[in-house]
C-alpha cells in the first residue's frame, strides 16, 4: 500500500468527522480502517491495499451531514464528496472509481446496492464488525442513545422501555442491541470477516447473560 495515499485519505476524512457523534466518528472510521486491512490480510483473493484505506476513511463523511437533515443518503452523498476530494490531490481515476463504489456499497439500508468487489465487501464487513464484540456494545449504546433520547433529557434508556416515549419499542433497549448485532453479522459477506465475527457475538452473549444476570435477580455474584 502506498502509505501517502492512506494519509491523505485520513487528511481529507478528519475535518468531516468533526461534528459526528460518538457512534460514527473518526475513531469508528480508524477501528474500521483497522479491521479491514486486517481482514484483507486473511482474503485469498487480491486486495488493492490503497482502494480499501481509502475508502475506510472516507466511508462515513457524510453522516454528520445526514444526522442534521443536510443530505438524505450519507452514503451516496459521501461517496460523490469523496471523488471531489481525491480528484483534487490528482490520485488515479481508476482508484477513485473504485473507492466511490466501495462507500456506496457500505450501508445496509435497503436502497444500497450489493458490493461486489472484495474491497467493497471488506469495507462493509468491517464497518458492520464495529456494531459487535466489546466495542461494538459501546458504539451501538451510543446509536440507541442518539435515537432514543429525548430533547432536554440527559440521558437515554438502557434497560427500561418504559421511559421511554412515542414511537420507540416496547422492548428494553438491551434487546436493541442484541438484535442489531446479529442482524449485521448475519450479513457479513467474507470468510475472515464471518470469523471474527463469530468470535465477537461469543464475548456479546456472555455480556448479554451478565446483563440479565444483574437486573435483580438473587444469586448474582
Amino acid at each position: 500500500m502506498a502509505q501517502d495515499l492512506d494519509s491523505l485519505a485520513r487528511t481529507l476524512s478528519v475535518p468531516y468527522y468533526e461534528d459526528a457523534l460518538p457512534a460514527h466518528d473518526i475513531f469508528h472510521a480508524k477501528r474500521v480502517h483497522d479491521v479491514a486491512l486486517r481482514l484483507a490480510t486473511e482474503c485469498e483473493e487480491t486486495v488493492d491495499l490503497d482502494v480499501l484505506s481509502m475508502a475506510t476513511w472516507l466511508h462515513d463523511i457524510g453522516r454528520p451531514r445526514e444526522r442534521v437533515g443536510e443530505v438524505d443518503d450519507h452514503d451516496r452523498w459521501g461517496a460523490r464528496k469523496a471523488v471531489e476530494l481525491l480528484e483534487r490531490e490528482a490520485v488515479p481515476s481508476d482508484l477513485i472509481d473504485a473507492v466511490k463504489y466501495c462507500i456506496t456499497t457500505h450501508s445496509i439500508r435497503a436502497s444500497s446496492p450489493e458490493p461486489e468487489t472484495i474491497e467493497a465487501k471488506l469495507l462493509f464487513d468491517a464497518d458492520k464488525l464495529d456494531a459487535a464484540g466489546a466495542r461494538g456494545i459501546v458504539r451501538l449504546a451510543c446509536i440507541v442513545g442518539e435515537r432514543s433520547g429525548r430533547a432536554g433529557d440527559r440521558y437515554a434508556p438502557i434497560d427500561d422501555a418504559s421511559v421511554s416515549e412515542g414511537d420507540t419499542s416496547e422492548r428494553p433497549d438491551i434487546e436493541l442491541l442484541r438484535e442489531w448485532a446479529r442482524e449485521r453479522l448475519d450479513l457479513l459477506y467474507t470468510a475472515p470477516g464471518r470469523r471474527l465475527g463469530e468470535s465477537r457475538w461469543d464475548f456479546m452473549n456472555e455480556f448479554f447473560a451478565r446483563f440479565d444476570k444483574e437486573i435483580g435477580i438473587k444469586g448474582e455474584k
